[in-house]
């Protein structure tokens, strides 16, 4: 008998076009799940008030936060709103908030990506700090002006790895480089979150929720885009898969 797919829920974010407001996701994160951490995506529409966020997140063995555009409204943080922390995207902010917190409480696999990970510090009271690269001593980690997407995803910067952390156990205590696309970055590290990565200029580049049920784990950079070819970016995507499985695992097993 065949095994059931293992399922991962993926927000969507919402877009204008053609006279339609459009609930989607970049296709990266999508191939990333399919092609390395062996699931099937299954994109949430931003509908949060129309739907039990619980109750889904019963069905699925998993949750991938996504990167975006957008930036979560500050007002969810507590930061007067500015032109500098646009654009936003209001219904995804409800959304995420609701999937992560209950992710969370329920066990659920989460692996959170540049937004996501900006999300994950916000549901827990953390707070964002906007164009980090007029902080003195930051770096510009904003993407290059460059149309090519593999130039503009291309790794810039290394990151020094948590010894002993949930990172460091999928790839190694030794620094990695990573791909740099983000203006803003976390700014209070949330009560109950793990630094497990940090960029040379103190920049926090990767999380885990300490104490969590399953694994979670937040990273500022872009490891879906070149999960089938670098090593660090595939181990990623593979140990997210393996805790996927491990969780329909256990929902198989749970009595009825």
């Amino acid at each position: 008998m065949t095994a059931s797919p293992i399922l991962v829920a993926v927000p969507a974010d919402v877009r204008s076009f053609e006279n339609y407001d459009w609930h989607a996701t970049p296709d990266t994160y999508l191939k990333a799940l399919t092609r390395v951490a062996g699931a099937t995506p299954v994109i949430v529409p931003a509908l949060s008030g129309e739907f039990d966020v619980d109750a889904l997140l019963t069905r699925v063995d998993g949750l991938l936060m996504t990167g975006s555009a957008s930036n979560v409204h500050p007002d969810r943080y507590g930061v007067p709103p500015s032109r500098a922390h646009e654009p936003f995207d209001p219904a995804r902010d409800r959304l995420t908030e609701a999937m992560i917190r209950g992710a969370l409480a329920a066990g659920v696999p989460m692996l959170c990506v540049c937004r996501g990970h900006q999300e994950l510090n916000v549901a827990l009271g953390g707070t964002l700090a906007t164009e980090i690269q007029e902080l003195d001593g930051r770096m510009d980690h904003r993407a290059t002006p460059n149309k090519d997407q593999r130039e503009r995803y291309a790794t810039r910067h290394p990151v020094a790895v948590t010894p002993g952390g949930l990172l460091a156990g999928i790839v190694g205590n030794d620094e990695i480089r990573v791909n740099s696309l983000h203006r803003q970055a976390i700014d209070r590290l949330a009560d109950g979150l793990a630094v497990e990565a940090s960029a040379p200029d103190g920049t926090v580049e990767a999380v885990s929720v300490e104490g969590a049920k399953a694994f979670a784990l937040g990273v500022q950079w872009h490891p879906e885009y070149w999960a089938e070819t670098d090593a660090a970016s595939t181990a990623i995507f593979k140990a997210f898969g393996d805790a996927c499985r491990a969780h329909a695992a256990q929902r198989a097993d749970a009595p009825r």
